[in-house]
């Protein structure tokens, strides 16, 4: 597995291109020819799952410290990139799995990851992460849920909105309000399991897109978990859940990047068998300059994505804050506007097929969309873009 990027230029390394022909090798073949029938049936990609772990591609990031891969950021870009390119509701395996995690990675105690680190490296469990809640979307430090201290454990009640995953995972960073009084420095982290009494959940969404990627709420009803659950100092949750998105917006653009790629590629291939007027509609200028649009608005979006997988490589051994916040933000925001954008233009394309779900172009349209929406609205990455100017 990669463990270093060109820092300077912000291109993959031979390493980092073996490891995208070896993954798109495996999500052609083990993951493709489900991808149709997890979206149709609404249903969670279990045979992605195994695949992702018979070749320990779920949780790629996990320090190798505690049993994983040791990937750096960009390598576990390409990862979600290339499931991504067939399936976006799988490509959410690789990609919770770390933004579950991470917090545990950033500021949690030694115990604490070796207890959840390893399970999660050898696919026994996956991660899952509770930010939002009905009340508290963009804004988040407005979450309701509490946790008491009660002894040597803490008690947490209350529920969390669009949760990734939920119901599959076994772990979950979830926070929590435990000093009302001091708004985001009163929040905390914890690390919740699903066995633990009093925690529930949801019916699963019925959504527009990523429909094989379950999105319930969790119910905490007197959730009792000891103290040493804790990620990191009480009233550092907050912090902690922002340095995480900054990370892990990357890869959100990383999703955008695959789903935008599958659409063009089927595109290109569609519009150079199909013929009107005697030749194939790739011959015709305006298809020529719809593709030429898509192609490039795509490669600009991949460059800012590997720039700030680069970035959080950095940032992550220590060698300072790199803009990481600007570029995390930025990435995810144009990555997935141009994915929005691609993927309609690739509908366009193929003209009536296109609009059919014997085509993937539309799945593929309707899974770009969230890629504009969660882990921070594409109007909130701008205002913290605006903030961070580098």
């Amino acid at each position: 597995m990669a463990s270093s990027v060109d820092f300077d230029l912000y291109r993959p390394l031979e390493e980092h291109d073996m490891l995208r022909e070896s993954v798109r090798s495996l999500a052609e073949a083990k993951i493709a020819p489900h991808a149709a029938a997890v979206d149709e049936e609404a249903r969670f990609p279990q045979e992605a799952l195994e695949a992702l772990v018979a070749n320990d591609l779920h949780a790629v990031h996990v320090p190798e410290s505690y049993g994983g891969a040791g990937a750096d950021a960009l390598a576990t870009v390409i990862v979600i990139e290339e499931v991504a390119r067939v399936c976006a509701s799988s490509s959410l395996i690789p990609a919770v799995n770390k933004l579950g995690s991470l917090p545990v990675i950033l500021s949690g105690s030694e115990e604490l990851k070796k207890k959840y680190l390893a399970p999660l490296a050898k696919g026994d469990a996956m991660f899952s992460y509770c930010l939002s809640e009905p009340d508290a979307g963009s804004d988040a430090a407005g979450m309701k849920t509490k946790a008491v201290r009660d002894g040597d454990h803490y008690v947490l009640n209350g529920v969390k909105r669009w949760i990734t995953n939920a119901g599959v995972s076994e772990y979950y960073t979830v926070m929590a309000v435990t000093d009302p009084d001091k708004r985001s420095k009163g929040i905390s982290a914890f690390v919740v399991e699903k066995s633990d009494e009093g925690v529930s959940f949801g019916a699963p969404e019925k959504k527009l897109g990523i429909k094989g990627s379950p999105t319930r709420e969790v119910y905490l009803d007197n959730v009792r978990i000891p103290a040493d659950r804790m990620i990191g100092a009480e009233g550092t949750g907050f912090a902690t859940a922002m340095k995480t998105l900054d990370h892990t917006r990357i890869t959100i653009a990383a999703q955008a990047l695959g789903i935008a790629q599958g659409a063009l590629d089927y595109a290109k291939g569609y519009v150079q068998e199909r013929k009107q007027f005697g030749k194939p509609i790739a011959d015709f200028q305006g298809i020529q300059f719809m593709l030429a649009d898509m192609a490039m608005k795509l490669e600009a979006a991949r460059q800012l994505t590997y720039a700030a997988a680069a970035r959080s490589e950095r940032v992550a051994a220590g060698a300072g804050k790199e803009d990481l916040t600007f570029f995390g933000a930025a990435a995810k925001c144009y990555a997935s506007d141009a994915a929005m954008e691609i993927t309609t233009d690739a509908v366009q394309l193929l003209g009536g097929y296109g609009y059919t779900r014997d085509y993937p172009v539309e799945r593929m349209m309707r899974d770009a969309k969230i890629t504009q929406i969660y882990e921070g609205t594409n109007q909130v990455q701008r205002i913290v873009m605006a903030r961070n100017l580098p």
